[in-house]
């Protein structure tokens, strides 16, 4: 019988030395995708789609893992991590996207999240050194041009690297009228760039290329909505003296207003003048990122302010520098099921 510890499913752990060893082993052309789909409350649908991701190459290999799954019910939307090198990834979010749009009707949709698409958003982010943002933005135009292939009546626009005006996704969602938050849009008046014109089956999906992206929230006990706007328009990396990076919404959730941010990293020349070096996390490429602490503590004063409390930042996902480490040890472990073997991610 083997003394190597295991896990909760009986599963055989690394010792520590085993896991610097794999963490130190190299997989070249390491690429992320968060892949966002407009359902949270089937989960049978939910992992249906996750283990599409795991299908297996042409040469019958799997080189694709699945990190976690992160599904709010109230919202109605998932966000499923998928990790692999570049080629292998445009198959995977390829085969997951097909299998989602098999299965989610838009038109029946319901839930407090913003949404255009039944697949809502396709992110593509580099997390190693040899992939840059535009190997990237070739690889979301050529899932794009692929899926519309594949599912007649499908509709995409383009966002970051992977749009020729090289417009940011918060830019597209902003002309394409996402922030409305409309349960039933009328999608005769939005044009996509790859595709169909949209319909209220699988309305209109958002693929691009930016950096990695972590996602933290914090939570108001409070019910109102103008106060949670005032602050994530405070804290936006867009304000002037907000958070860099920071891009943030406000949401009523579970009977309160959560400040919903979305982090994205950014390289050395976009460090701010003058601000305590101590708010951001450096990372893999020399990147940074402001941290959960900041954002936390940036809310918590300005709804102080109003007598309101918040609840700790939750950072839902990985940390950039923790995907890149977690998808290297799934990658070489085997363990493409990843997110079997772990908690849902919320901390």
């Amino acid at each position: 019988m083997s003394d190597a510890p295991t896990d909760a499913h009986g599963r055989e752990m690394a010792t520590k030395a085993e896991m610097t060893e794999i963490q130190a082993m190299s997989v070249k052309s390491l690429t992320a995708c968060l892949l966002n789909i407009s359902e949270a409350r089937r989960w049978k649908v939910v992992e249906t789609v996750a283990n599409a991701a795991l299908n297996s190459n042409s040469a019958g290999e799997c080189k694709a893992a699945v990190l976690n799954i992160f599904n709010d019910i109230d919202y109605n939307r998932s966000v499923i991590t998928i990790v692999a090198p570049l080629t292998q990834l445009i198959e995977s979010v390829t085969n997951a996207c097909v299998v989602a749009f098999q299965h989610i009707n838009l038109a029946d949709h319901s839930g407090g999240h913003p949404r255009l698409g039944a697949v809502d958003l396709i992110p593509i982010h580099p997390i190693s050194e040899d992939v840059t943002l535009q190997d990237c933005g070739k690889a979301a135009q050529e899932i794009a041009k692929e899926l519309s292939s594949k599912v007649p009546g499908s509709s995409y626009f383009l966002f970051g690297h992977a749009d020729h005006l090289d417009r940011g996704l918060v830019k597209r969602r902003k002309e394409l009228k996402w922030f409305s938050g409309k349960s039933k849009m009328d999608y005769s008046t939005l044009e996509s760039d790859i595709g169909c014109s949209p319909t209220s089956r699988f309305g209109l999906t958002g693929i691009g290329a930016i950096p990695y992206v972590m996602n933290c929230n914090v939570t108001m006990e409070s019910t109102d909505l103008k106060l949670g706007r005032h602050i994530a328009k405070k804290i936006r990396g867009s304000t002037p003296g907000g958070l860099p990076g920071v891009q943030t919404m406000a949401f009523p959730h579970e009977g309160n207003i959560e400040i919903a941010c979305n982090v994205e990293s950014f390289n050395s020349e976009k460090l701010p003048l003058g601000q305590n070096m101590t708010n951001f996390v450096k990372t893999f490429g020399g990147c940074f990122y402001t941290s959960g602490k900041t954002i936390q503590e940036r809310v918590k004063d300005l709804a102080s302010k109003e007598s309101v409390r918040v609840h700790d930042a939750a950072i839902i996902g990985f940390r950039p520098e923790e995907a890149r480490e977690l998808a290297i040890e799934a990658l070489n472990s085997g363990r493409y099921d990843y997110w079997k073997y772990r908690t849902q991610r919320q901390m």
